[in-house]
């Protein structure tokens, strides 16, 4: 019945499953594709329009009128082009493309073809056990067989013995081809985690850039943050002060004898000004404290190598005697011998102003968050308020140069030998260009609001001191040690070390008599102990105050543990054969570094020497971490201890660096969360990833 269907009969039922398929069929396009190309030619030619252009064009218009090639054009333009290539594309013909189809990153890592084994060659390779366990199986089958193989081979006549080592060179020959294919798969496979190695620190680049663009973004938000406050508490002052002049009444006129009594009061001291002039001043208000401002958490240093030169520039013209900063990036305050104290902006890299007041140099300082403490030779500790400073730093983009320090350092895990080359950049510096002498304070006072009180009780220069809290513990060239209250600016203690020295030497003197045995003399002459430079050390060379605990260590090399609440020494560590410089401890340990070129690890449960290990030059600071133990030992690098795995290794100052270090040995040396700050001779600062 199908076959004896007209032609014209066949067309008329394909034509519903054309229009329901909305594809325009292949005839129609043709005639149309026909007509466009005559009408361009008749458009392009010479000739102009002719009668035959008309014609097409009308033709065309005819063409879609017709409903069926308007329907048909409507769905075309509402189809997407997948769904046109479904409607022409067979479904097992796109499941074929899927499977067959390879990303442009599986073939941009094909292996090399020009390869000396096969496939099944490496197959083989692997698998050398299931190998062997096959064959064994397969001769078990076909054993007859392979008997009759291997005699049609071999030489009837050969004996056995031959026949063995020939057997045994043809397995010692196919172990060899296999090793070979395991070494070149070993070699692959190196190559490949080559690879992965090299996308992964393009990953690592990536997230390094994106973490400094967001620390830069912190840092500009949390400016702004500050600039709001300071408005705020402008506006606030202004209220209050329209607010008090709206509620003072108009002055009325009184009598010459009450105008001569309030002028002459010491209250109302108007001087040359007029009664009414006088009434219209605002009262003079106290100080208002300004809020504690939030402290950006820089971490970008945490994922730079150990050992990366952050910054480094000139600070002061002399020797740094101290130096201590409150958190990485934040505010720095350094002390040198040029008689100047300088507080500093690590995030900008730029000076914010000077801590005027005492009459000499400062030999020791400490940070606490807002709270700073200065020691001087002028027998003086003063305390400052960094939260009064007017110091508003200027807009700069620090963005890029974390970046560009977050790229050189992933190019020196890829490239060793452009180390040397770009370790004297400073590439966080907002300065590209380094500088040769210190950078000037910005011209106006900006710190003339932050002192707080002048602590003097002491007849000799302070050589230590340490902040807790509200206590203040300092130590001096008097032999002496003062507890203070920073509240209330007084001396509240005051502990004699020569004194402490004699009970306990009395104590132990009664014991060792008692013994039969010989007194041993538990103090040496202080400051009689000399460094290898020649300089006298301080009577109180350290010292550090927890609560109720106290830690000192002084020139006759000896570590006293002290209970502030009774004023007496529990414990005495002796070890050092020098006078102890610097000290640091925790819960559980203590650390010391001593003129005698040594450092000492104490446990603070039992009062034995846990570890040490010495340098050739006198320790003259020390500063511990989580992770790290820095020390300065009189070298142009601040020596470093990994107590993870017990390595040491330097810290700068190695290589060209060291050689173009004129006399810049280090001195004071601060390490915090793997920020390591680092104070020279030269007046040279140095930030390193510690």
């Amino acid at each position: 019945m199908e076959e004896s269907t007209p032609r014209g009969r066949r067309d008329s039922l394909r034509a519903p499953q054309a229009e329901d398929e909305g594809i325009l069929p292949t005839r129609s396009l043709e005639l149309f594709g026909r007509k466009v190309t005559a009408t361009a030619n008749h458009l392009i030619g010479d000739s102009g329009v002719g009668q035959h252009y008309q014609n097409a064009m009308g033709e065309i218009h005819r063409e879609l009128r017709n409903p069926l090639i308007q329907r048909n054009v409507f769905s075309i333009s509402r189809a997407s082009p997948r769904e046109l290539v479904r409607s022409k594309i067979s479904p097992s013909e796109i499941q074929h493309r899927a499977l067959t189809y390879l990303s442009d990153d599986l073939l941009r890592n094909i292996p090399d073809h020009h390869n000396n084994f096969s496939l099944f060659q490496g197959f083989q390779a692997t698998l050398p056990e299931a190998e062997k366990g096959r064959r064994r199986k397969h001769g078990r089958h076909g054993s007859r067989t392979q008997r009759l193989l291997e005699e049609h081979a071999d030489d009837p006549a050969a004996p056995a013995s031959l026949k063995k080592l020939r057997n045994q060179k043809d397995s010692l020959e196919h172990r060899l081809e296999m090793m070979e294919v395991r070494k070149n798969l070993c070699s692959t496979e190196i190559k490949e985690v080559d690879n992965k190695i090299v996308n992964l620190n393009n990953m690592r680049k990536i997230v390094l850039e994106r973490l400094a663009d967001l620390e830069q973004e912190e840092a500009d938000l949390e400016q702004e943050m500050h600039e709001l406050d300071d408005s705020l508490e402008t506006m606030q002052e202004e209220l209050e002060d329209a607010a008090a002049l709206s509620g003072q009444k108009t002055p009325t006129r009184t009598s010459d004898a009450d105008d001569i009594d309030r002028i002459d009061s010491p209250a109302t001291d108007v001087g040359f000004m007029s009664e009414s002039i006088y009434q219209k001043l605002p009262s003079p208000k106290s100080k208002r404290p300004k809020p504690g401002r939030r402290k950006t958490n820089f971490i970008l240093h945490e994922h730079l190598q150990a050992g990366s030169k952050i910054r480094e520039f000139p600070a002061h013209n002399d020797p740094i005697s101290a130096l201590d900063f409150d958190v990485p990036f934040g505010t720095m305050v350094t002390a040198a011998l040029d008689d100047t104290v300088r507080v500093w902006d690590l995030n900008a890299g730029r000076c914010m102003g000077l801590l005027e007041g005492h009459l000499s140099s400062v030999r020791c300082l400490q940070v606490e968050d807002n709270l700073v403490a200065t020691g001087s030779m002028d027998a003086t500790v003063r305390l400052w308020d960094l939260s009064q400073a007017d110091y508003t730093p200027p807009p700069q983009s620090k963005s890029s140069n974390l970046r560009s320090k977050a790229n050189e350092q992933d190019d020196e895990d890829d490239d060793e030998q452009s180390r040397d080359d770009t370790d004297m950049d400073d590439h966080l510096a907002y300065d590209s260009e380094p500088r040769s002498s210190p950078s000037q304070p910005p011209s106006s006072n900006t710190m003339r609001d932050c002192p707080l009180h002048t602590l003097s009780a002491h007849v000799a220069e302070i050589t230590a001191l340490h902040l807790h809290n509200n206590t203040l513990v300092s130590g001096s060239a008097d032999k002496t040690l003062r507890q203070w209250d920073i509240e209330k600016g007084r001396c509240v203690q005051t502990l004699d070390v020569l004194w402490a020295a004699a009970q306990a030497s009395a104590s132990i003197s009664t014991n060792v008599a008692a013994s039969g045995d010989a007194e041993p003399a538990f103090w040496k002459q202080p400051g009689r102990s000399r460094a290898k430079d020649g300089g006298d050390a301080d009577f109180v060379g350290a010292l550090q105050c927890f609560d109720a605990a106290l830690a000192c260590g002084t020139a006759d090399g000896m570590v006293r543990l002290w209970d502030l609440r009774s004023g007496q020494v529990h414990r005495s560590l002796v070890g050092h054969t020098g006078a102890v410089t610097c000290l640091q401890f925790d819960e559980r340990r203590l650390v010391t570094g001593s003129a005698d070129r040594s450092i000492r690890i104490w446990d603070l449960r039992t009062g034995s020497i846990y570890d040490a290990y010495a340098y050739d030059q006198p320790v003259t600071s020390l500063m511990f971490d989580a992770k790290s133990i820095a020390a300065a030992a009189g070298e142009s690098s601040v020596k470093v201890y990994d107590k993870t795995d017990g390595r040491h290794w330097d810290c700068g100052g190695t290589g060209e660096d060291a050689a173009s270090r004129n006399g810049a040995i280090v001195e004071r040396v601060r390490l915090k969360d793997g920020y390591l700050v680092e104070g020279r001779r030269d007046g040279t600062l140095g930030v390193w990833s510690c």
